[in-house]
């Protein structure tokens, strides 16, 4: 099973970027999407997939999507954290044999005022997590924090910065000792791969990056990774799609 994520920066704006024709290419059988930015209503159609969305209340922000080419037996649509519900930001997917989380944390603010916000919802995340800790699960999503030192490209200019903060690259170490593994590091472990560049110019082309976008498995499924991937000549946003392939 193929499974991508990617952080579309609104759904309209990389459908025009050629979105459909990239999507039908990589053909995965579950695709996540945060950011969408797009209301239930102004959904595309992609007629190979069934549609899931989860939108913000506030128009035009944030709210996630998964299209699957399986049918969950259960969606859940709420972390349990008003502002983030009223945001739109998880969509949880039961399946037969494993459930899939997509999610899309907040950023936290450059000037960090919605930092306490950031670490409540993790918060949040984590106490779910350690309740469904016996379920074969798959987090995959922007989770807007930069893990280890070989997750961003400078650093030691950004040890006090949003996304790279000691209280936020903490939340991912909880994450990593309720036992789950970060798929792509459990295939290579080298720096330079990265999933988000800021717009500004040429900062893409000399990988200037951040790895903020994950794909986490529980314990039990980690043996069942295939391969995981960053496609980062891929430029339907500011992020670049990541992905496995596992067996389920």
């Amino acid at each position: 099973m193929k499974i991508i994520s990617l952080n579309v920066n609104g759904i309209r704006a990389a459908s025009r970027r050629g979105f459909l024709k990239w999507l039908k290419e990589e053909n995965p059988d579950i695709a996540c999407f945060q950011e969408i930015k797009s209301q239930e209503t102004q959904k595309s159609l992609f007629s190979d997939y069934l549609e899931i969305t989860n939108s913000a209340q506030r128009k035009g922000y944030s709210g996630v999507a998964v299209f699957a080419k399986i049918k969950p037996r259960q969606i859940f649509q709420n972390l349990g954290l008003k502002r983030f519900d009223q945001e739109g930001r998880i969509l949880e997917l039961d399946f037969s044999n494993f459930s899939l989380i997509n999610l899309y944390l907040p950023h936290g603010a450059r000037d960090k005022r919605n930092l306490s916000y950031k670490l409540a919802a993790y918060q949040h995340l984590l106490n779910k997590l350690d309740r469904l800790k016996n379920k074969n699960l798959i987090l995959a999503g922007d989770f807007n924090i930069a893990h280890q030192e070989i997750d961003l490209a400078r650093p030691k200019q950004n040890q006090n910065n949003i996304m790279f903060t000691p209280k936020e690259r903490l939340q991912l170490d909880k994450l990593v000792h309720l036992g789950f593994v970060d798929s792509f590091r459990k295939f290579n472990q080298k720096d330079g791969n990265y999933t988000w560049w800021p717009y500004r110019q040429s900062v893409r082309a000399k990988n200037i990056g951040w790895r903020l976008d994950y794909i986490f498995v529980s314990k039990s499924l980690a043996p069942k990774l295939k391969r995981a991937f960053i496609l980062k000549e891929v430029s339907l946003s500011d992020h670049c799609p990541i992905g496995v392939e596992i067996n389920l």
